[in-house]
């Protein structure tokens, strides 16, 4: 048993991202819901919060959790390598979100079902 939770706490750090207790999600959270953070909710609904008017303007945010992280951190960085024509903005590119703001949305993004 030790030997497996081993294994998988290595894959986790890995992966580049690690959950501390739900706190990188909770700060994930925190930075897609604050208009002078990320404001991602400005353009995206996701997990149940249906919006009107602005918030619509990007596609609602659904089965994220079975994205790869590194696809979810590359569309947070620069959405522009996979869609040139995209509306979103690339927060990682532009310097709006740092590398650790970054992988905290993508570690709330992969609690969207």
């Amino acid at each position: 048993m030790k030997k497996i939770f081993k294994i998988a706490t290595l894959a986790v750090m890995a992966s580049g991202i690690v959950y501390a207790g739900g706190d990188l999600v909770k700060e994930g959270a925190k930075i897609f819901k604050t208009k002078k953070i990320g404001n991602c909710i400005a353009c995206h609904a996701a997990n149940g919060v249906k919006l009107d008017g602005p918030g619509s303007l990007g596609p609602k945010l659904q089965g994220l959790s079975a994205w790869p992280e590194k696809a979810l951190y590359d569309k947070v960085y620069n959405p522009y390598t996979t869609n040139p024509i995209s509306a979103m903005p690339a927060f990682g590119k532009n310097g709006v979100l740092d590398d650790h703001q970054i992988k905290a949305v993508v570690a709330f993004l992969k609690t969207i079902k």
